[in-house]
């Protein structure tokens, strides 16, 4: 029997929002396998699963550049240490730039935007200038560049969120559906993008789930196509209620404008890192104790 430790517990609490009792109980039963017992909770309870917004903390900017034709455009996720930097003009100026010049120079990876020309120097040697300049560690986190002939729209929510969506049609349709997947953040274009072995996966979740009903089986088979296609809808941008007319999909409210939706791109600072937490009351008693 594999040992279930409390930061198994918290883990797994964080991932499903559920109980610490029910989280190890999930645990033991699985042997200490964290997707397994994630499954045994979701099956159980129908908790989604997903990581809480808390671990998404990192601080940091999202710099972004569209040509003006529209064709071309490039966003990038650069952290830093604190919140009061993420304000700092020079910085956000720093982010913005390195945009453009990923958008023009189309770096293969960051160790080749780490070289790109920049003001008689290098992007890196004019990030550790800032760094000196600013006292944070500032690091260059990912990008995404996109080149096309048809359209792109943007949208950037403070500094924090930036989306870039690939269109054909409509211009105000494109900004709409750019705001759209800021506000929805889709993880899949359409339904053939999603990995089918997680829609096989959640087929099981749910055929456990409506067995445990008691329906007779020509229901539960219809009961668990309808959470399929639900569960495609949610996370589909095509397939999402359209946030500006939520009785119409996202696809049929582009076809409406004569509009269609190539691909897109969305980014949120600290997406996917987790941040220590510093209980700074702990730690200012912590010091006292050592002053003494």
């Amino acid at each position: 029997m594999a040992e279930i430790t409390a930061s198994m517990v918290r883990d797994l609490r964080e991932r499903t929002s559920l109980g610490m009792m029910e989280c190890k109980k999930a645990l033991t039963e699985a042997n200490g396998n964290m997707e397994k017992a994630v499954e045994i909770l979701r099956v159980r309870s129908g908790a989604k699963a997903e990581k809480a917004a808390s671990r998404v903390a990192a601080e940091g900017v999202i710099g972004l550049y569209v040509a003006p034709d529209a064709t071309l455009a490039a966003m990038v996720e650069i952290n830093c240490e604190t919140d009061f930097v993420a304000k700092n003009e020079e910085f956000l100026a720093f982010a913005r730039g390195l945009a453009e010049n990923i958008a023009w120079h189309n770096p293969a990876d960051l160790a080749a935007l780490a070289k790109l020309p920049s003001d008689g120097g290098t992007v890196e040697s004019k990030r550790q200038a800032l760094v000196q300049r600013i006292g944070e560690n500032l690091s260059l986190r990912r990008f995404h560049r996109v080149a096309t002939d048809a359209k792109v729209a943007s949208y950037v929510h403070g500094v924090k969120i930036g989306v870039l969506v690939e269109y054909e049609g409509d211009e105000a349709a494109g900004k709409d559906v750019a705001m759209h997947v800021a506000f929805a953040k889709p993880p899949y274009l359409s339904r053939a993008q999603v990995d089918p072995n997680l829609i096989e996966q959640e087929r099981k979740i749910l055929e456990a789930r409506a067995k445990e009903s008691g329906k007779p089986a020509d229901i539960v088979a219809r009961m668990v196509e309808g959470g399929i296609n639900k569960f495609i809808g949610e996370n589909t941008l095509l397939g999402q209620p359209f946030v500006k007319d939520d009785k119409q999909t996202v696809e049929k409210a582009m076809a409406a404008r004569k509009s269609k939706v190539r691909d897109f791109r969305f980014f949120m600072v600290g997406e996917g890192i987790d941040k220590k937490v510093t209980d700074f009351a702990a730690e200012v008693k912590a010091q006292v104790g050592q002053a003494r």
